[in-house]
């Protein structure tokens, strides 16, 4: 019998003593907080045709945010620009970033007519992420589609626990792999309260998202996660900030104004994207800064000292 080391424990191979279990089965599986998987539905009409960037970005409505993100590039033919990547979203008190999360939750559903989403949550249940994509995305989202994990007990994540929400992970995503689904993503809302739910260890959380990490390069996943930069103040949640921030290939940060509060702007985006140049070996930075309104059915972006439509 093979075997693999996880959180310093070595543990026989996870997928050959795994079945496929239904979904009714994996409804009544309890741990805490609160993941689903979710098949997306295909956005009505044609493809858009070569034309020009703006166009395509009028034409799809893409915005200043799926630029820095290069979902502004996406092609039905080829593979979600996030796949293979790991996006960290960071936020703190005076500016939530929960936005950033739910606009790539309505960019994944809408990208392709097959793909998945793996949803690791402990800010909130079920019931508001499905409301929060109802709102969003009506014509890509379909409810009747999704396989449901129900988590209780959300400060009781000990290590055994932490061991099995890995093994259904990777589990679920061959699963998906199987059934072809084009694009799998993996979201997790948050670290913070995740690392309050592994009773305050920070090996434990970093070993937890350096194997969902490896998921992105074993089977193309895309890793996106919010964190709570300036809740702890201690030596040891530095030393996992920086740690994220390193393996992390989109890093996205959500401010509030330097001038304080504005009625037409909720605050401000600085999106580092680092671009691989395969053919030559060099990693290039891009760096995005531009404002932030929140609105109804979305959000607006735009630089400072533009007039929002």
């Amino acid at each position: 019998m093979t075997t693999s080391t996880l959180f310093g424990i070595t543990t026989p191979e996870i997928l050959p003593r795994y079945r496929v279990r239904s979904t009714a089965e994996m409804q009544h599986t309890v741990y805490s907080g609160t993941w689903f998987t979710a098949a997306a539905v295909k956005e009505n009409g044609g493809r858009i045709g070569q034309v020009q960037k703006k166009q395509k970005m009028e034409q799809k409505n893409w915005n200043l945010l799926d630029e820095s993100l290069g979902l502004h590039i996406n092609d039905d033919a080829k593979p979600w620009p996030l796949c293979g990547r790991f996006v960290l979203v960071e936020d703190c008190v005076d500016t939530s970033a929960a936005f950033v999360l739910h606009h790539i939750l309505k960019r994944s559903f809408s990208s392709h007519p097959s793909s998945a989403v793996l949803f690791l949550a402990f800010s909130h249940p079920f019931s508001h992420y499905d409301r929060v994509l109802r709102k969003l995305c009506r014509r890509h989202y379909d409810s009747a589609s999704l396989s449901i994990f129900i988590f209780g007990g959300y400060l009781k994540l000990v290590l055994e626990v932490l061991i099995l929400v890995w093994e259904d992970m990777q589990l679920s995503v061959v699963v998906n792999q199987k059934q072809d689904k084009k694009s799998i993503s993996i979201i997790i809302d948050d670290i913070s309260f995740l690392e309050v739910a592994a009773n305050g260890s920070s090996d434990d959380v970093l070993n937890l998202l350096h194997y969902c990490h490896t998921l992105t390069s074993e089977y193309g996943c895309a890793l996106i996660a919010l964190d709570h930069k300036d809740i702890y103040l201690n030596g040891d949640r530095t030393a996992v900030i920086l740690e994220m921030e390193y393996r992390a290939d989109i890093l996205v940060k959500a401010e509030p104004l330097a001038t304080g509060l504005a009625k037409d702007v909720h605050g401000q985006l600085m999106v580092l994207n680092k671009e691989t140049q395969h053919q030559h070996g060099i990693t290039a930075i891009k760096s995005y800064n531009f404002h932030f309104k929140i609105k109804e059915n979305g959000i607006e972006c735009f630089y400072p000292g533009t007039k929002i439509q």
